[in-house]
């Protein structure tokens, strides 16, 4: 029986603490987004950009800071991202304009890869046997927790002080999580640590910018236009060469596509994607409806997430818990799959309806993020040997971030161009806001009715990619591929 890490707990913790202050960020944020246009003047796709500056950040250096991580340490890249992220936090609360705060969202989300891409990989080096299904269980209700709570913390900080306020909640729970890393975190590093990969950094970035660049202004730029043709194909040929750059690049790609040769971890990237592309990314379009157009207050807002989120950290501790003995593969499926029967349900608005509209929805989908997120957690560094475990972790973070960049800006795309159709009078970028005090020329039942239509099929497209994902996680999830190691003993046969 291996010997216990003696610094376990305080490990887990320490990741927990900062896992928690990163999703706790972006739930904040969605609910602060009215506040911050009413303040900044911030349009439509500026909103947009305050939440894919941060996931674009995350995605584009996930991979890069996983591979410093296992070059130099990955506790001393995680107190790195920690510093980095909590002093983003500082900036983003004092900018004066959606310029500034888009950027300092993209230095957030580069120190938020420094301690996405270490956490899961810091608790597979302490946790092994059952201990390990136990700490990703906790970790799990960690995100869960987080995501439960950040609505109504964005809530009361937006509405009792500023929206300002939920940059600078981050720095106290910032400098208590270094000061634990510090003292209480053992170092790590992989002695089959490779180079920095300058060359797919370079790709990977400039590809997924462009792509995300390009979906968020088609509809304001012109599908057909120059600029969103040139940034699309542009796109496709940096995304192209930095598969063959990683397929050269062989044991020194900061992405080995080799990999995706096991059914299981292609699996849980597709379940990782699938769930932030569709429910993660329908945050963003939820809360604008709830606030904006039904006219509840951010605090009000948060609390209507609750059923949501409470639903989520309820289930999260028992599917790690259960995970010992019931097949990654069925969480999976079934947790992907009641998502997408939450998202459909949530589709059945109208002109009429209130926020109870969404709440079968809300529980279901909330059970479904239970389930998936601490089996994404074992399944992203159940695979590969310990060595490879800061790639994996970052890879697996990697697709989350995507999903949320993408799904974003194609619903927010897919929602101005069907607005557009339905009202031509008025530039889709106003009407996608959801506020009917603001369109003039348009009668407000009319107007309600036109816009609910339109997010009801947001709602569909989301739930169409999560019952997607959830056959493809089901399928390609097998036991065989998990190494006998460590995280085998915390996933069972599939």
């Amino acid at each position: 029986m291996p010997e216990k890490h003696p610094n376990r707990w305080w490990t887990l913790a320490a990741v927990c603490v900062a896992t928690f202050m990163l999703l706790l960020d972006i739930t904040v944020v969605n609910v602060a987004l009215p506040d911050i246009a009413k303040d900044l003047h911030s349009s439509f796709s500026e909103l947009q950009w305050v939440v894919d500056a941060y996931a674009l950040g995350l995605a584009s250096f996930l991979l890069t800071t996983g591979t410093l991580a296992d070059r130099f340490g990955h506790r001393r890249i995680f107190v790195y991202g920690l510093i980095g992220f909590t002093t983003a936090s500082v900036l983003c609360g004092v900018s004066p304009s959606s310029t500034l705060l888009i950027f300092a969202r993209g230095l957030q989300g580069i120190g938020g890869a420094a301690m996405f891409a270490t956490s899961l990989s810091l608790i597979a080096q302490a946790f092994s046997g059952p201990d390990r299904g136990t700490a990703f269980g906790i970790w799990g209700a960690t995100v869960g927790g987080a995501v439960a709570i950040g609505p109504l913390v964005g809530g009361v900080l937006t509405e009792q002080i500023s929206w300002q306020a939920i940059f600078f909640v981050n720095v106290p729970i910032g400098i208590a999580a270094v000061a634990v890393s510090l003292m209480k975190v053992d170092e790590f590093r992989s002695p089959w640590a490779q180079r920095l990969d300058i060359p797919g950094l370079v790709t990977f970035s400039g590809g997924l910018f462009l792509l995300i660049f390009g979906l968020v202004r088609g509809n304001a730029e012109g599908w057909g236009s120059s600029l969103i043709v040139g940034c699309l194909a542009g796109s496709f040929v940096l995304l192209t060469a930095f598969v063959l750059f990683e397929r050269r690049a062989g044991e020194q790609a900061m992405f080995d596509l080799s990999l995706f040769r096991k059914p299981a971890f292609a699996g849980a990237s597709i379940a990782a994607f699938g769930l932030s592309a569709s429910m993660f990314a329908m945050f963003l379009y939820i809360t604008l409806y709830i606030q904006n157009t039904l006219g509840y207050s951010p605090q009000q807002t948060g609390l209507r997430f609750l059923p949501l989120t409470v639903v989520s950290f309820v289930v999260a501790p028992i599917a790690g818990r259960v995970s010992r003995t019931v097949p990654l593969r069925a969480l999976f499926g079934v947790g992907m799959g009641l998502v997408g029967l939450g998202l459909l349900l949530m589709s059945n608005i109208d002109a009429n309806s209130d926020w109870t509209a969404l709440l079968p929805g809300f529980v279901l989908a909330g059970a479904g993020i239970g389930m998936v997120n601490p089996s994404l957690a074992q399944a992203a560094v159940g695979v590969v040997p310990p060595q490879r475990s800061g790639m994996a972790s970052g890879i697996n973070s990697t697709f989350r971030q995507v999903g949320i960049a993408t799904g974003i800006a194609g619903l927010g795309a897919v929602f101005q161009e069907l607005l557009t159709k339905k009202i031509p009078a008025l530039p889709g970028d106003l009407l996608a806001t959801g506020n009917p005090n603001l369109v003039h020329g348009v009668a407000r039942h009319s107007y309600l009715a036109d816009y609910t239509d339109a997010l009801s099929t947001l709602f569909v497209i989301a739930a169409i990619v999560a019952f997607v994902s959830a056959v493809l996680s089901f399928a390609l999830t097998r036991q065989s591929d998990f190494v006998v190691q460590g995280a085998a003993e915390a996933a069972p046969a599939g």
